[in-house]
């Protein structure tokens, strides 16, 4: 089995390809030339040098491949205009090039993101088919980029999944809180709830969806069943850590006025005006039972296992 894998280099990237690879997949990175490889470097791996803008540099390859992840794509960015531009654009040339030459593929599997459906209004987790409101440039980006893949599903076999917040090894985002807690410090804006998943049972599941004939032309949400509060997260982050916590209190009121000067200071940090538009809203979990129910998607690691071998690895490469 040949597989293609854009993203390959970032948090989820590398953790798919190290699964593919398990599982016995030839796996091909399509990569920029500035690309840092540093995850997948103890791997056996092909590589093919492109930028998704030009399908020049990559459309001629894409018939060998039964397989196509693609998981690339800006989570920050210093403009609207990168967002769409790497988002929904490249998204739409891609799967453009990828119909025209590579007609046999056996699935082309998007990786979204809940924020392109937005934030449960009434706390209730959000289902597949409920209609997508995003609050975010990001959210609107990633929405636009679903629509370019399931304009596509008459020519080629596609799926959605829709992640909400992912946490693990390597992931750089996430870690902010661990630093935090180490700190003790939390961030604490009022009650909220989210959908989380650790990043290697959302590989898993998005293998499932891409292997399972009954998934093409379909979107999912990749979670755990349950709900976490901030102060499950916080509670949880402190007994691993060892630490506990004071909450700062930040006034949503005051977080817009704080995101423009963080981004003053760090341009493409987490902490950003766009960011802010979606921690506005209280709410941001998602039902995985259709993945449970069609893909037999179960996750496999509980809240605190995952923090504890996120921390594990955070101290382990010296970042806390």
């Amino acid at each position: 089995m040949k597989a293609l894998v854009t993203g390959a280099t970032g948090f989820i990237g590398s953790f798919l390809v190290e699964a593919l690879c398990r599982k016995g997949y030839e796996v091909t990175c399509l990569v920029r030339k500035t690309s840092n490889l540093k995850w997948l470097r103890h791997l056996r791996l092909q590589y093919l040098p492109a930028d998704l803008g030009e399908t020049n540099s990559y459309e001629g390859k894409l018939a060998e491949f039964e397989y196509i992840f693609h998981l690339a794509g800006l989570t920050k960015a210093d403009s609207a205009r990168d967002f769409y531009h790497a988002n929904a654009e490249c998204t739409q040339i891609f799967i453009a090039a990828a119909a025209r030459t590579n007609p046999a593929l056996k699935r082309f599997l998007h990786v979204s993101s809940l924020a392109a459906a937005g934030p449960s209004n009434d706390g209730r987790p959000l289902i597949e088919d409920a209609p997508a409101s995003p609050v975010s440039v990001y959210g609107k980006s990633k929405l636009e980029g679903e629509q370019a893949v399931l304009s596509n599903k008459g020519m080629l076999p596609v799926t959605i999944v829709r992640p909400p917040a992912v946490y693990g090894p390597r992931d750089t985002d996430f870690f902010l809180v661990f630093k935090a807690v180490q700190n003790r410090l939390f961030p604490y804006w009022g009650d909220s709830s989210y959908s989380l998943i650790y990043v290697e049972d959302l590989v898993q599941g998005m293998i499932l969806a891409a292997e399972t004939e009954a998934a093409a032309g379909k979107v999912y949400y990749l979670a755990d069943k349950r709900i976490y509060t901030n102060d499950d997260i916080l509670e949880t982050m402190s007994s691993i850590l060892g630490r506990k916590a004071f909450r700062l209190r930040l006034p949503r009121s005051i977080l817009p006025a704080l995101a423009a000067l963080l981004q003053k200071i760090q341009k493409k940090g987490i902490i950003n005006p766009d960011k802010i538009q979606e921690i506005r809203y209280p709410h941001w979990t998602c039902d995985p039972a259709r993945a449970m129910k069609e893909l037999g998607f179960h996750t496999k690691t509980p809240l605190g296992e995952g923090f504890k071998k996120t921390a594990d690895w955070y101290r382990k490469e010296k970042w806390l």
